[in-house]
């Protein structure tokens, strides 16, 4: 009885392990394998990104064989936290600086996949004109995440309204402002926020995206407007790590790269937002 009570015993517990085995095996095929016609769910910010993404999913995306989903944000936190998450695929609003700034601060691993768009910042007023008139002791408004606010006095010192630290460039923070000579108060707030801001700052330096969905043309509203040549503020199609090599992913980089793309955002922004590259 013992020996035939420890055959059946052992019989169970070789059937029990097989069939965990299997399922994990199972799930762990289908985690790291997407079928190509899954939907793929791209975070973005509403403009000009969710417009871009719009015109692939609406004119391109089909005939690729991608299911885009297009997820909107209005700030810049949730997007990489959800993505993080595993609630996205991929988000597209973001350029370089500010992805390792985030990664670092957050300690997490986002992985960069291709340039889409550049979103030239500007300086913004509705009372004044041009930016020789500031005032002395004026307000100035800048968006307060580290990689934007380097970037904005960077553009305040490359239009001769202050001087940096030799050699900061845009990592530069207000401890670097070596020379301000109208004794400008600099006001740092969250980016969203800074459209909003105008009613009550002498004058302001907006993101792009926030500057066009507040109906700000930058090409023709921007008191200063950064250069496109050269900048290394792309926005781009991000992903996690795991999801570099998906087959999806690289098909949506290929039609954001492309030609028609390309030609929207020139027809469409009019320079406001500028191909990469461009």
């Amino acid at each position: 009885m013992r020996k035939l009570f420890g055959v059946v015993a052992g019989l169970i517990l070789a059937g029990a392990l097989t069939a965990c085995g299997g399922t994990s095996a199972d799930t762990a095929g289908s985690a790291t394998a997407p079928k190509a016609d899954a939907p793929l769910k791209v975070g973005v910010n509403p403009v000009p990104h969710g417009e871009v993404l719009k015109y692939v999913k609406d004119n391109l995306a089909a005939k690729a064989g991608l299911n885009l989903e297009i997820v909107e944000f209005t700030d810049y936190v949730q997007p990489n936290t959800q993505l993080d998450e595993g609630q996205l695929d991929a988000n597209y609003f973001q350029h370089i600086p500010y992805l390792e700034e985030f990664s670092k601060g957050k300690n997490i691993k986002l992985s960069w996949v291709a340039p889409v768009h550049i979103e030239p910042l500007g300086l913004y007023s509705k009372k004044i004109k041009n930016v020789s008139e500031l005032a002395q002791g004026a307000s100035v408004a800048l968006p307060n995440d580290t990689s934007n606010l380097g970037r904005s006095l960077k553009l305040l010192a490359d239009n001769g309204v202050i001087t940096l630290k030799e050699g900061v460039g845009v990592k530069a923070t207000e401890r670097d402002v070596a020379g301000n000579p109208k004794g400008l108060q600099f006001k740092p707030l969250e980016a969203a926020q800074l459209p909003r801001s105008l009613e009550d700052v002498d004058a302001a330096i907006i993101n792009g995206n926030y500057a066009l969905e507040a109906g700000l043309q930058p090409a023709t509203d921007s008191l200063i407007l950064e250069k496109g040549e050269g900048n290394p503020y792309a926005n781009g199609l991000v992903t996690v790590p795991s999801k570099v090599n998906d087959p999806r992913i690289k098909k949506l980089a290929e039609l954001l790269g492309g030609p028609e793309v390309k030609k929207f955002i020139e027809d469409k922004y009019k320079g406001a937002v500028l191909p990469a590259g461009q």
